[in-house]
């Protein structure tokens, strides 16, 4: 095996760890069909249909159709698209799964943020690190 195929396997390898490590959260911009197929062949049919989303709003209104707000939140625990944090609407902040109202006006009292260290600080305030890890993978700074 050369040199440059086990540098790509390992690289390969630490990306699916990764994102193991992050509950498989996928985008739902950049999932692949195959990733997509674990989430039924109807919510898969329609996200690729829409795609791409602007926003998790726009997620929400092509699935909300023939979707129950139950199904959605769960649908939300395995693919999402990452809001950013310093422009995203209430709304779509609320569409993140276990975030209420409380939590949505936390996540804009900080703003405007300048780095992810700061939203893990501002938000362990409230929450434990735990959390604060998985909220963070719902969100991006741009």
């Amino acid at each position: 095996m050369s040199y440059n195929r086990v540098i790509a396997l390992l690289l390969a390898t630490s990306f699916l760890a990764v994102r193991a490590f992050a509950g498989g959260l996928l985008n739902a911009n950049s999932a692949s069909d195959d990733e997509l197929s674990s989430l039924g062949d109807s919510a898969a049919a329609l996200i690729i249909a829409n795609r791409p989303y602007a926003t998790i709003g726009d997620l929400n209104a092509a699935l909300g159709a023939s979707m129950s707000e139950d199904d959605l939140e769960l649908l939300y625990a395995k693919i999402f698209v990452p809001i950013d944090l310093n422009t995203a609407s209430r709304e779509n902040i609320l569409l993140i799964p276990g975030v209420g109202r409380r939590m949505a006006h936390e996540f804009e009292e900080y703003r405007p943020y300048t780095s992810m260290e700061q939203f893990r600080r501002e938000m362990g305030k409230y929450v434990d690190d735990e959390e604060v890890a998985r909220l963070e993978m719902y969100v991006t700074i741009d």
